[in-house]
């Protein structure tokens, strides 16, 4: 059985006419009159009346077109979810997962501007740095999307991949309201500043040692040794974190725009004021300089450079 055939049948209930049907489906008469001939047999029952004019559905035709119908539906629809991609026409971006929604919304309509329109599809964040970087390497994206800190040693080879800055952002120490200390409440405002680190146990929140942001932070914690916490929960994405923070379990360092609505709103407090409790972190976009890339491609990229240089002489 063909698809086609599938798609001549639902044609010829549309038009009720076999002359019709087959001049829409760009076949000659005789042969689409063989295609469903074929689905007939195929079926092993007669779709068509072909003793009427126009044309019409036997009662097993009539009990069969919605299934057909159905059918091809399915068809293009699987096909369209099985296909990479680029073959879509999107443009495959690797982010880290805080970026997809914090930062990139806004730089994409900027990017996009009044009438420069294209698609986009993310590829998961896959926690550890090396293998969001793969994602790039491997010919997986087009582009990759990161936070970046000197302190964080990407291994990339500059003569074959490419970055620029395009906007900045600072992971800071945050915690709800209040924590829970020895079983007791505790203001958890400018805590890191009030409470002596080197002996007080604090609960913390870590994104493990893979992460970009679990090896930048061992980078704070190394200059602030000893920094005594106890990791009560751990994971990769920042988001998930926040949520905990939220409900009071410990002190998690987040990115200043993932945090900035719940600060102003009270739902977490700053646990410091001092710098030397941040992070300053760029936010960099990288991709191939070997591999050949399409106009969207190239225009994506020179955008972004100039949107970076128009930030720069703002700033």
């Amino acid at each position: 059985m063909e698809i086609k055939w599938l798609e001549d049948f639902v044609t010829l209930a549309e038009t009720s006419s076999f002359s019709r049907a087959a001049e829409i489906r760009n076949v000659t008469q005789p042969a689409f009159s063989r295609r469903i001939k074929q689905l007939e047999t195929w079926i092993g029952a007669p779709l068509i009346s072909r003793a009427t004019l126009p044309a019409e559905l036997t009662p097993a035709g009539r009990n069969f077109l919605p299934m057909a119908q159905d059918a091809i539906r399915r068809f293009y629809s699987v096909r369209e979810t099985l296909r990479p991609p680029s073959a879509q026409g999107l443009v495959r971006f690797a982010a880290l997962h805080t970026l997809t929604i914090t930062f990139f919304p806004i730089w994409l309509r900027e990017l996009q501007g009044d009438n420069r329109m294209f698609g986009t599809s993310f590829i998961a964040d896959r926690g550890g740095i090396e293998a969001n970087l793969a994602a790039l390497t491997d010919g997986e994206a087009d582009f990759f999307l990161t936070y970046a800190h000197h302190e964080v040693p990407f291994h990339l080879d500059r003569d074959k991949f490419s970055s620029v800055t395009i906007g900045s952002d600072r992971l800071i120490p945050v915690a709800a309201p209040e924590l829970r200390l020895d079983r007791s409440p505790v203001p958890a405002r400018g805590i890191l500043d009030k409470v002596d680190t080197t002996k007080r146990t604090l609960p913390y929140l870590g994104y493990g040692y893979s992460s970009f942001f679990g090896v930048a932070l061992g980078s704070i914690f190394s200059r602030r040794s000893p920094f005594r916490r106890q990791t009560v929960h751990e994971s990769t994405i920042s988001a998930g974190l926040k949520e905990l923070a939220l409900t009071g379990v410990g002190i998690c360092w987040l990115p200043e725009s993932l945090v900035e609505k719940d600060i102003s709103s009270g739902g977490l407090v700053a646990c410091s004021s001092d710098r030397s409790w941040m992070l300053d972190l760029e936010i960099r976009l990288y991709r191939s300089s070997e591999k050949s890339s399409g106009a969207t491609m190239e225009a994506i990229w020179q955008s972004s450079q100039a949107l970076a240089a128009k930030r720069l002489g703002a700033s």
